[in-house]
């Protein structure tokens, strides 16, 4: 349950920040939110602010009109007051707030003013019940009510360009914040072994290569390897340098070698043989190893550090987007894995066992992934909305709305195959029917 748990936090926490970026750009620009939801519907409960105005009296004034009529009747002169009272009331228009509570789809104040104009709804904040994230509906987003000066249709290129945008740019934000905290608490990082000993320094393992003697040992990115149990000199204290572990597989190839694995809390013994041929470029045991220490920053420095990491992974992941797009138009082999959902569920749980730190660090990770892939100019992203304002700008005038909204459809079905597949490959990739349990049971 920890991992279906973290799992669940780590993607809502992603999907959340970025509507959120959406929202707060459309309201500072003018641009009215029907609805801001926590999770995705059915609605749990939610409120709005209905506004509006009244007449309110505020005083009397009081005022005496004497009226004097002189005449005569025969011989005699008649004179006749009359006084008249006068009230006069005082009024002003005053704002009227009204709290709207919605429980489902009760609500607490009657649709009947809002349509009759006396009162005009405000946003709906509400939390729904699949926690998975949270939406924003933006009035005109879909290309209606253009002439509304509160539609996003009716906004400039520019403004629209900057809401759409802005979830991106959160997504950038909130990895940079996330990191900074890694760094702020302090973080394994790479050290050189001219700088050993370092107090908590570890020897992990950054890289497996798929269908090498590790991967078929079980061994996992991120596993410390704490010692051999093999009765040789090496093996009789913990491993204090790469230059160690690297000299006990080579001295076995071809002979079977216990490591004792050090994964979050627990120790593990994993046995395997080393190859005795293998690629230059892949090692005995197929692993790469880094050896790291925890240090911790000042949060001004870890501030700096967060946006340095940030920034060059930002730049990692455009230049790795870069060559799979490539390897698909050659027809060239990727030497990338691409993981959906069920793929990210998996790395989750080796991430949860290892601790918040690294927690924190995949969810950055994550989170600059999902700002990445929202950019690209693809139908039903924002990076393809962005796209046909570019269009509209270049054309002087707007793209048809059906021509859009239909590219949007078929944008957005071609990513739902795409997730299919690429979920069935993880499936097939991790065995999740037989492993189902251990994940989400962890």
């Amino acid at each position: 349950m920890l991992t279906a748990l973290v799992f669940i936090i780590v993607l809502g926490l992603l999907i959340f920040v970025h509507e959120l970026g959406h929202f707060l750009l459309a309201r500072r620009n003018g641009i009215a939110a029907e609805e801001f939801g926590f999770g995705f519907p059915p609605r749990i409960f939610g409120f709005q602010i209905l506004t509006g105005q009244k007449i309110e009296k505020v005083a009397e004034k009081r005022t005496e009109e004497v009226q004097i009529s002189d005449y005569q009747i025969g011989s005699r002169e008649i004179i006749e007051e009359k006084v008249t009272d006068r009230i006069q009331e005082i009024d002003q228009i005053v704002p009227v707030k009204k709290w709207n509570f919605i429980f489902g789809k009760k609500q607490t104040v009657s649709n009947e003013a809002i349509e009759k104009g006396q009162l005009k709804a405000g946003t709906v904040y509400s939390l729904n019940w699949i926690p998975l994230g949270g939406f924003v509906k933006i009035k005109g987003e879909d290309g209606s009510e253009r002439s509304d000066p509160d539609s996003f249709a009716g906004k400039s290129a520019w403004t629209r360009i900057k809401v759409l945008a802005a979830g991106i740019i959160m997504n950038f934000l909130l990895a940079w914040l996330l990191l900074a905290a890694v760094y702020a608490v302090g973080a394994p990082q790479p050290v050189d072994e001219s700088q050993l000993p370092l107090k908590g320094s570890k020897i992990q393992i950054s890289q497996i290569i798929p269908g090498s003697p590790a991967e078929l040992m079980g061994m996992q990115i991120g596993d410390e390897i704490v010692g051999c149990k093999i009765d040789i000199p090496q093996c009789a204290a913990p491993f204090s340098r790469i230059s160690d572990v690297q000299k006990v597989i080579n001295d076995h190839k071809g002979r079977e070698i216990a490591f004792e694995i050090k994964r979050g809390k627990k120790l593990l013994d994993l046995e395997g043989t080393p190859r005795l041929e293998h690629p230059a470029d892949q090692g005995a045991l197929g692993i790469s190893l880094v050896q790291t220490a925890v240090l911790k920053y000042p949060w001004y420095e870890a501030l700096i550090k967060g946006f340095e990491t940030t920034f060059d992974l930002i730049v990692t992941i455009f230049v790795t987007l870069a060559d799979i797009i490539k390897g698909l138009v050659v027809g060239e082999k990727v030497a990338v894995d691409v993981s959906g959902p069920v793929g990210i569920a998996y790395l989750t749980k080796q991430v949860t066992e290892l601790g918040l730190v690294y927690i924190l660090q995949f969810a950055a990770l994550l989170s600059i992934n999902l700002g990445i892939i929202n950019g690209l100019p693809f139908p039903a992203l924002d990076g393809g909305r962005i796209l046909f304002i570019l269009i509209e700008k270049l054309k002087g005038s707007p793209v048809s709305r059906k021509v859009e909204q239909l590219v949007h459809t078929i944008g957005f079905v071609l990513l739902i195959v795409l997730m299919i597949a690429v979920t069935m490959r993880d499936i097939l990739r991790f065995e999740v029917i037989e492993k189902i349990e251990n994940i989400f049971g962890a």
